[in-house]
């Protein structure tokens, strides 16, 4: 895209490295012999923030003691950077929408309309769909920035990249610092390339810099690196959380996987319950009465049931617990011969369908995504509601659905 003028909108989380990707392009454009400039709209105050970008005249506002040309005016011909877009106030994004559309833009307090030619690209941490449901930022103004739209992934998401990375900043370093570079063993690497980076590559950067100067020996081992860096052994787990009021560590995360496990234990029993009333309740055959006995659940009234089955049929047939020979046919009295089975005695074992056996997902990750689902359908996306049913903060239930994409 930087040949072109096209207006770039570059998306992803904090320190993937959204600015280092609008200085390539700027770099590789027709304008790299012009000025370019990086802006944090989210770092201006709102009430300053027209001054800052497009200038003022003298006597404009209280403090406007002489006149002042904005951003846009002293980068004409150049690139301008604008990080954090969607914090930018509404009034602002209706300056913006017209330099877009025109390249025309008024300087606070004046009526004289300027013209500049400013190459944008944009950037931001949020989702601006969701800004734009909530009336925050501008429809129109997003189908303008979006013409390009590059998303840069978490650095958790190109683990391949991280050692690369990591060498490339120690040779920065070592160049500052004037010493010979830092390097890794294996294990330290596997470490490394584990860890979660929540920080992204602004966060491997810290940590390379941090290492450079600490680390006495140049070959890093992986107990050296854990002495240096403890947190590189954190995994991106359920976890306990201490209590926004202090006292003792909360499971509340930990428990949804517990609440699941608890429901597939409850379904499975009730499976096997239904599956025992249905041969109680139609006069069926078993081939293998302890399997018949399995088929049980394991609840505390089992024992009740299996007494109540017993004393309803003492008369049609002998109780369970009693036949002699554990895989011999049971049938009741009065059955009928040609009644059809649905549980096939032995010698009719070769008659059953093919199955297929299929491997439930055993991943925590998959099982919690699947418990917030849950939670969220039953009180029709509610987060406030879904998140006490879980047992979770509000604020780490936001943080699991953006982080599962849910």
């Amino acid at each position: 895209m930087a040949a072109t003028e096209l207006t770039v909108l570059i998306s992803g989380d904090s320190g993937v490295g959204k600015e280092v990707f609008s200085k390539i392009i700027h770099s590789l454009s027709a304008r790299k012999h012009n000025n370019f400039i990086a802006i944090n709209c989210g770092a201006i105050p709102g009430g300053t923030i027209n001054s800052e970008l497009f200038g003022h005249e003298k006597g404009a506002f209280t403090g406007a003691t002489s006149e002042r040309k904005g951003y846009f005016e002293t980068v004409d011909g150049g690139t301008i950077f604008l990080d954090e877009i969607g914090e930018m106030p509404l009034d602002t994004q209706a300056y913006l929408l017209r330099i877009l559309e025109s390249g025309e833009f008024i300087k606070v307090g004046s009526s004289k309309v300027l013209k500049t030619n400013v190459r944008i690209i944009a950037a931001t941490n949020v989702k601006l769909d969701e800004k734009i449901r909530n009336g925050k930022f501008r429809e129109d103004l997003f189908y303008r920035l979006n013409t390009v739209p590059i998303q840069v992934p978490n650095l958790s998401e190109r683990r391949e990249d991280i050692y690369m990375l990591f060498r490339k900043f120690a040779t920065d370093f070592a160049d500052k610092y004037k010493t010979s570079p830092i390097q890794l063993d294996e294990q330290s690497r596997i470490l490394l390339e584990n860890y979660a980076w929540p920080g992204n590559i602004r966060e491997l950067r810290n940590m390379s810099e941090q290492l450079s100067v600490l680390a006495e020996d140049r070959l890093i081992t992986a107990e050296r690196l854990i002495e240096l860096i403890p947190n590189i052994t954190k995994r991106n787990l359920p976890a306990m959380r201490k209590r926004s009021g202090g006292g003792e560590d909360s499971f509340q995360e930990r428990e949804i996987l517990y609440k699941l496990l608890f429901d597939m234990k409850n379904d499975m029993n009730d499976l096997k319950s239904l599956v025992f009333e249905l041969i109680k309740s139609n006069n069926l055959s078993v081939s293998n009465v302890n399997k018949l006995k399995q088929l049980q659940s394991p609840s505390s009234n089992s024992q009740d049931r299996r007494s109540s089955f017993a004393e309803s049929n003492h008369s049609a047939a002998e109780p369970i617990s009693d036949l002699p020979n554990a895989s011999a046919e049971y049938r009741y009295e009065g059955e009928d011969d040609n009644k059809p089975f649905i549980i096939q005695p032995e010698q009719n074992q070769d008659t059953y369908d093919s199955m297929e056996i299929i491997e439930e997902s055993l991943s925590l990750e998959d099982m919690e995504k699947d418990m917030i689902k849950k939670a969220l359908k039953k009180h029709n996306g509610r987060r406030k509601d879904a998140s006490v049913d879980l047992g979770i903060s509000e604020r780490t239930l936001y943080r699991k659905i953006k982080q599962y994409e849910i």
